[in-house]
């Protein structure tokens, strides 16, 4: 299943009781004043899309930042917004791509199996000539029964044993962080902590894998993927700051065609302040 769809697609799809459109932009980071996404959706978005706030959607009961919340929080809160497990779930952002991968892999991670990405997102639907509404969108509840996969998470524990053991587990982590913050020559955005790299790490920053606004073509991910060293057909684990943009890079290694791919929640924000980590940076 592609995990792309055009705004043709999903245009003849509009006011389909079984599809649910959700805008999952996250303020990007590091930008002054802070960007309020939430305002902008409610001044334009396409018609019967309804907010997805990844803050709010997070477990709040950890400092560390977009935590996946638990499965029964996680069915409440898609059920009241109008999301079922069972329906087409498109999720895009306004601009470029950063934070829809993250919903997206949220939802599946919770059970929901036809989630999709609008490629090219809300500038791509608005080009294309479509029409867009403003107000907030309120639908009738629906059911969202979570049902959560291990498989598509991993923890500290199973990183420090991949870092210990990459031959034996035959595992990769690919970094999405910026190349400055994963060789240590640039500061974290967060306070106090390191920047570096997780010892074995390899740097896939996850602009690399957009241009002008969409993730590239399957081909174009391969090639990138093959030069730095990526086995597409061995299982694989992707890191970022805070666990959104590893969700880039998982998406793209899916349309690249690697089919064993899990991302580490806690990300540096965990890993860098952890005791036990070993935190490595270029000479």
């Amino acid at each position: 299943m592609d995990p792309l769809v055009t705004p043709a697609w999903l245009a003849t799809r509009l006011g389909n009781s079984k599809t649910a459109i959700l805008d999952a932009t996250l303020p990007p980071v590091g930008v002054a004043p802070p960007v309020d996404t939430y305002a902008r959706y409610l001044d334009r978005h396409i018609p019967g899309a309804v907010f997805f706030d990844i803050e709010k959607l997070s477990d709040h009961s950890t400092s560390l930042p977009h935590m996946l919340p638990g499965a029964e929080e996680f069915s409440r809160s898609m059920g009241a917004l109008g999301v079922g497990d069972d329906m087409d779930i498109v999720v895009y952002e306004q601009e470029g791509v950063f934070s829809a991968p993250r919903a997206r892999w949220m939802l599946r991670t919770f059970g929901a199996r036809n989630v999709f990405l609008l490629d090219g997102g809300l500038r791509a639907w608005v080009e294309a000539g479509h029409p867009t509404q403003a107000g907030e969108v309120r639908i009738e509840p629906a059911t969202f029964e979570a049902k959560f996969d291990p498989q598509a998470v991993t923890d500290f524990d199973q990183i420090e044993r991949l870092i210990a053991e990459p031959r034996q587990l035959h595992g990769q982590i690919l970094d999405a962080r910026s190349a400055g913050r994963f060789s240590g020559a640039a500061p974290e955005p967060r306070p106090g902590l390191s920047s570096g790299h997780m010892p074995g790490a390899v740097s896939v920053p996850f602009t690399e894998l957009v241009a002008e606004g969409r993730l590239k073509p399957a081909a174009q991910l391969r090639e990138l993927f093959a030069a730095k060293g990526v086995r597409l057909d061995e299982p694989i684990t992707t890191t970022c700051g805070s666990g959104v943009t590893a969700a880039v890079v998982a998406l793209g290694l899916e349309i690249a065609g690697a089919r064993q791919v899990s991302l580490y929640d806690g990300s540096w924000s965990e890993y860098a302040q952890h005791p036990r980590a070993i935190i490595e940076k270029a000479g």
